[in-house]
């Protein structure tokens, strides 16, 4: 089954910054700058999902630091400590053609011409040359497929499908 999205975390609060509220974010997406364009954001934290709005927005080493209005101090900010910070999917940021996000790519079905249906991509390893897409199939092992246009030659998402040309000794 192809899974539905509804929220995307694109951050999660790792801890205080300073004594007035601010958080420190790791971020959770290529495109950290996007909290700077951002009125508001919402927090899933204990099972609880909330909207709060961001008063500044700044940078310290590869973190991203939040002011929200709602956190008026280090202790409101330290119990959202292991929160995420989400979006919803109209909210994403629109990615170059033949570009997609990992949720989009998990569960697609993945083919070859030669030998058809290979397995389901259960995960995206970023390996920081290329991704590598791990692929399950019938007998339960993973194959790793590089993320590269000479290998992934068609993604159809909404066939929810995969057309891959395996490089020799892949598989083997």
């Amino acid at each position: 089954m192809f899974p539905v999205v509804d929220f995307i975390n694109i951050g999660k609060i790792v801890t205080t910054q300073g004594h007035r509220g601010e958080v420190r974010v790791m971020p959770l997406t290529d495109f950290p700058e996007r909290f700077e364009q951002m009125d508001e954001v919402l927090i899933y934290h204990n099972g609880e999902r909330k909207t709060y709005h961001i008063e500044k927005t700044w940078y310290h080493k590869s973190f991203v630091i939040l002011k929200f209005r709602e956190v008026q101090d280090m202790n409101a900010a330290l119990a959202l400590r292991g929160a995420f910070l989400q979006v919803t999917p109209d909210q994403l940021v629109d990615l170059p053609e033949d570009t997609y996000y990992v949720f989009e790519i998990i569960g697609l079905d993945v083919y070859t011409p030669e030998e058809g249906w290979l397995g389901k991509v259960t995960d995206v390893l970023a390996t920081g040359a290329n991704d590598v897409y791990v692929v399950e199939g019938e007998d339960g092992r993973p194959l790793l497929i590089p993320a590269l246009k000479s290998v992934v030659k068609k993604v159809d998402l909404d066939k929810k499908r995969m057309v891959v040309e395996l490089p020799p000794g892949l598989k083997d």
